[in-house]
This record gives C-alpha cells, structure tokens and sequence, in this order.
C-alpha cells in the first residue's frame, strides 16, 4: 500500500524510525553497532590506522547514523554518494570516518586494543557492546532493521525480515529478539540467513518496540479493514443469529488485545496469554474452540475462555489506568 505521497508502508515505517528522538548514550552506541554490522565496512590503511565507512541506500538513515555518530563519539563523518551496479544502479549514501574517529568508533565497540608500545590492533571483527537494558536492545533492533530490513506492505501479506551474511550478528539479532519475548524464525536465501516474523501481532510488537507508533496503528487500520472484509463475508453466508453474536465478541477481543498491544505491547504478557492473543487477532472469525484446536498442544474451549477472559481483565485496567 503507498500512501498520497507515493511511499510504501515500510518507508513510511523507516522514516517515522529516522526521525525518533537519539536517546540516551547507551541506546545511540547500541544504534550505531547495530549499524556498524549490516552496513560497515572496515579498512586497513597501513601503519596501524584502521578507517570505517558505510553504505547505506536510505538518506534518511545516512542522515541519522551521521548525527549519532558526531553526538555520541564527536566524530564528523563526510558524505558523498555513489551509483554502482551492485546496487542496481541506485545511488546509495557513503559516510566516511577518518582514522582518528574510526579509531574512536572502533574503541567504543570493543573491536581494537593498543599494546604496550602504543599500536592499534583489531582484536574483534565485530562490535562487542552489552545490551543489558531492554532500552538498548529496542535501539539495537531499530538499527539493525534501518540497516538491512524490509516489511511486506500489510494490504498482501504479513512479513518483516532482515537478511544477513553474519553469523555473529544473527546470534545477536536472536538473543535480542527472545529477550523481548519474540522468538524468530530464520532461513536461508540465495546465502544469506533471513529472519522473519509473519503474524501481524508479531510485526506490530516489533514495531512498538522500534518505536515506530504512528506505523502501528496503520498497521491495526489496515488489519481491522481486512478483518471486517473477512466478518462480512462469513455472515453473509452464515444463517444462524450464534454465528454474528460469536463474530461479534471475537471483535471485541480483538480490539481489546490490540488496545494491550498500542499500550505496552504482547511481549509484556506471560507467553500462554501472547500465544492466545496472537492467534484470535490473527483468526477472528474462528470460534474458542476453533483457536483451541490451533494450539501446540490443543486447549479445550474452556481453557481458552479462560485465557480469554485474562485478556480482557488486563485491557480494562489499562483502559482504567488512562482514565484516572
């Protein structure tokens, strides 16, 4: 879907993300070195010196990894543009760092060590930050989506993705992810690992967590729209008054699982709820017993009542929260 201005759904999602506020200090480094991985390059100069650059195709993410780096590291990256084949003659954005700033990007990221007669050496090929704080993990992913993802536009499909060649940055990218409650799938593509999420419960969360808000609530519009195309077309054929009524709470547990998603995200829930919760956005039109038979292992409609019941409880002290 583009919207008036021409853009796709996932660039309206990055540009939203470029123009958040930089954060704190520990966020921008975690932003930078997920940066660093899916679009650094790393160059040997002789004599010791080191020099990073990066190439990246939107100017929008240019622009911030520009301002990231002179606000958190002081350095004063240049800018020029390339059009190469190998990006299929797009002109992408180069930043360059000279070797006094590489050198204090690289030491920042735990890549280099100085040994006792004053020389640089690359110990680690790979930034080492910690990211012990769900705030520098948030930023982490943002970067790393900024640098190599790509999101379906929601109207087709559901699916969110990065690609990379790096196995040490798909271990991180993994660990980050489960810390948040979102266990990712991988597969490989033409050499490349390629994690992906393709529920839309699930790319909402991860949006919330990139803080791409405004993206979200697109993203719920577009669902509700698809849903009710859906509600129509399943009581147009249904001739019985339980079959509306079941479409009808099936709704409203919708919208209530959605207002816990806008409001502190799936990932804060306890994993049987986020399962449940997941599944009736997804499937509205299915009843209790129909989502119970979905589950790994099958619930009885009981079971899933219950949860369900859990569900809208949280919702409505939520919505009590905001009211008082």
């Amino acid at each position: 879907m583009r919207s008036g201005d021409g853009q796709s759904f996932s660039a309206r999602a990055r540009n939203e993300m470029v123009r958040l506020p930089l954060g704190k200090a520990c966020c921008m480094l975690s932003e930078i070195s997920a940066l660093t991985q899916t679009s650094g390059h790393l160059a040997f100069r002789g004599g010791g010196w080191f020099t990073v650059s990066y190439r990246l195709e939107n100017a929008g993410t240019a622009r911030r990894l520009f301002q990231l780096l002179k606000k958190r590291l002081g350095a004063n990256p240049t800018l020029h543009f390339v059009q190469t084949a190998q990006w299929g003659g797009r002109r992408i954005c180069v930043l360059s760092l000279n070797p006094d700033d590489s050198r204090t990007l690289l030491e920042a990221l735990h890549m280099t060590e100085t040994d006792e007669q004053g020389q640089v050496h690359l110990k680690r090929t790979v930034p080492r930050h910690p990211m012990t704080r769900q705030c520098c993990r948030r930023a982490f992913l943002r970067g790393a989506f900024l640098g190599a993802g790509t999101l379906s536009d929601p109207e087709k499909d559901y699916h969110l993705e990065w690609k990379t060649e790096d196995e040490e940055l798909l271990r991180t990218m993994e660990k980050l992810l489960e810390k948040c409650g979102m266990p990712c799938r991988t597969y490989n593509r033409k050499g490349k690992t390629v994690v992906y999420f393709k529920a839309a419960q699930e790319i909402a969360d991860l949006l919330t967590l990139m803080g791409a808000v405004q993206s979200v609530l697109d993203l719920e519009n577009i669902r509700i729209r698809k849903q009710l195309r859906a509600r129509a077309t399943r009581a147009a054929n249904c001739d019985e008054y339980n079959g509306e009524k079941m479409l009808d709470t099936a709704l409203r547990q919708s919208e209530a699982i959605r207002n816990i998603s806008l409001k502190q995200g799936l990932f804060t829930l306890p994993p049987a709820l986020q399962e449940i919760a997941r599944l009736r956005v997804e499937h509205a039109e299915l009843s209790l017993k129909e989502l119970g038979e979905m589950m790994d292992p099958p619930l009885s409609k009981s079971c899933v009542n219950h949860r369900m019941r859990r569900l809208m409880e949280i919702a409505e002290a939520l919505e009590k929260e905001e009211t008082e």
